[in-house]
């Protein structure tokens, strides 16, 4: 069976995105980190090479397996951010709505700008996300 590979890892934060994002996406990312950690009251730690993400859940499949992930978090992918939450049920659709300019993947949303979405819009969706998860899996630490 495959391993996940995002396990947290004692990489620096900041050396990687000084490394991975553009000047225009460091000042989002470091936005993004600010408010990410207010959300959590967790601080930043690298997940596998690329995701920087804020505090922990353990999962478990109906085949018995279980797997740690972050609550939250984000990753510099060429010159889009991705935020990793869920957003599913009506009320969230809704606030997608209002958004901004993004695409969304199963359990994320990609944009280029922070700029070109509502910021308060973005933190209500991170936070009824860290929520749900909390409703279904045993989350470690302060979130």
């Amino acid at each position: 069976m495959a391993e996940t590979k995002a396990k947290p890892t004692g990489a620096s934060v900041d050396d990687h995105l000084a490394q991975r994002a553009s000047p225009e996406q460091l000042g989002d990312c470091k936005t993004l980190m600010r408010m990410l950690q207010h959300i959590t009251k967790e601080p930043p730690k690298m997940w596998g090479p690329s995701i920087v993400g804020y505090g922990s859940y353990t999962y478990r499949y109906e085949s018995g397996r279980t797997g740690e992930a972050c609550l939250t978090g984000f990753a510099v992918r060429g010159k889009e951010l991705v935020i990793y939450l869920v957003a599913g049920t009506l009320e969230e659709q809704q606030l997608l709505a209002k958004l901004g300019k993004y695409k969304a993947g199963k359990a994320c949303l990609y944009i280029k700008h922070l700029a070109d979405v509502d910021t308060k819009i973005l933190e209500q969706l991170i936070v009824q996300s860290i929520e749900k998860v909390k409703r279904r899996h045993v989350v470690h630490g302060n979130a």
